[in-house]
């Protein structure tokens, strides 16, 4: 019988999840992987697609309002059912949040899962899905071990000065500080980088731009500063979420406009970012095809934040050798790697148009002073090598 380590990222209406055959090293392609949508609603379906990519299941999942719990068995008979050769031996979950207790991943009992719900409310959009998710799997496959992998844990090494804020002391002895997250993201592209550049234990400046978006500064692979805090709407505009933002302005319309904590966290989350600016779409795919002047708004926003967090981080690690495009945007769209190129070439980086359009893993030109590369993220291999390493599997 094949052995396998399931990944899991479970969202507030979605799961993802991929099956890494057990291999040493485990291959970086999953033996399936896919995605639940529509989960807490009536139309929530499920899409797998095999190693090769073709789609082998796209389904829909019967029921009303179909929790968490519910998806996770339909996936588990779905996967039995399909792939009756395979074993599960792990399971690797994405948690958002690890706090100041956690800073690598780690086997899950009662104790951690206990600590990962006191979490909840440092990421309360995030927390109680993640925690929902182990406590399914638990149930489901109670034999099998849990490893929680981290989001905020690849950031553990900032200096303490970069993870304070400018608030009273009892605070931050709180736990109220930049946490920073993406991390797994963040510490894949670490490992993958000496494979495509000699720089890789410089300075390197990572984008890792999507739906969410995030940068972080590495000095020898470790992280010295990023730019999300200690929630995940700081730094970058995002799909929908604000980015850097003024505290006086929340203070400001929660004042004047009588909005409630339930109004703002709506507003800053699900309706700023490109969908708020552009007030057409959050998916830059849509935005860079459009003609229309709100969406060119939305791009140049957009663009003109990763160029100016990328002068600021380059100050932080005190300069910069490499510079790594990765995530959805990152790696599809040459046009926005272009302006961000184009707007910091007082940095020393100088873009190959050619190698950019052709979505080149190395695309600076061959006068650029640093290396500009586009690298694909792969936090699901990430969390299989963890459980893997952790589990001596």
């Amino acid at each position: 019988m094949k052995q396998g380590i399931l990944t899991i990222n479970a969202g507030s209406s979605s799961i993802k999840f991929a099956l890494f055959p057990l291999a040493r090293p485990i291959s970086p392609e999953a033996e399936v992987s896919g995605q639940i949508d529509g989960i807490g609603t009536d139309a929530i379906r499920m899409v797998a697609r095999d190693r090769a990519g073709e789609k082998i299941a796209d389904q829909a999942i019967p029921g009303e309002q179909v929790s968490h719990d519910q998806a996770f068995d339909a996936l588990l008979k779905w996967f039995m059912s399909t792939h009756a050769g395979w074993r599960i031996v792990a399971v690797g979950h994405r948690v958002v949040h690890g706090g100041e207790r956690y800073s690598a991943p780690t086997l899950i009992d009662a104790g951690v899962l206990d600590h990962l719900g006191s979490f909840i409310p440092l990421a309360p959009l995030h927390e109680p899905h993640n925690v929902a998710g182990i406590r399914a799997l638990q149930a489901l496959l109670p034999e099998v071990p849990q490893i929680a992998c981290f989001d905020t844990a690849f950031h553990r090494s900032q200096p303490e000065v970069a993870q304070t804020f400018g608030l009273p002391r009892a605070l931050s002895a709180e736990g109220i500080k930049r946490y920073g997250f993406h991390g797994l993201s963040y510490e894949f592209i670490a490992r993958a980088l000496p494979e495509h550049s000699h720089r890789a234990g410089g300075r390197v400046i990572v984008a890792h731009l999507g739906n969410g978006a995030s940068m972080a500064a590495m000095v020898n692979r470790k992280c010295v500063a990023t730019t999300l805090g200690f929630s995940t709407i700081d730094g970058l505009l995002m799909g929908t979420r604000c980015g850097n933002l003024d505290p006086g302005v929340i203070l400001h319309l929660m004042e004047t406009k009588k909005l409630t904590v339930q109004d703002m966290t709506r507003m800053l989350y699900k309706e700023s970012g490109l969908l708020g600016v552009s007030g057409i779409s959050q998916d830059m795919r849509t935005l860079l095809a459009s003609d229309k002047p709100e969406a060119q708004a939305a791009v140049d926003l957009f663009c003109y934040r990763i160029a100016r967090e990328l002068g600021s981080l380059a100050a932080a690690s005190g300069g910069i050798d490499a510079l790594v495009f990765t995530g959805g945007i990152g790696e599809h769209a040459a046009e926005v790697r272009r302006r961000v190129c184009l707007q910091s070439e007082w940095l020393g980086i100088r873009l190959d148009p050619e190698a950019n359009a052709r979505h080149d893993i190395v695309i600076g030109a061959g006068n650029s002073s640093v290396d500009v590369l586009v690298i694909p993220t792969n936090e699901e291999w990430m969390m299989a090598h963890h459980a893997q390493t952790l589990l001596a599997l």
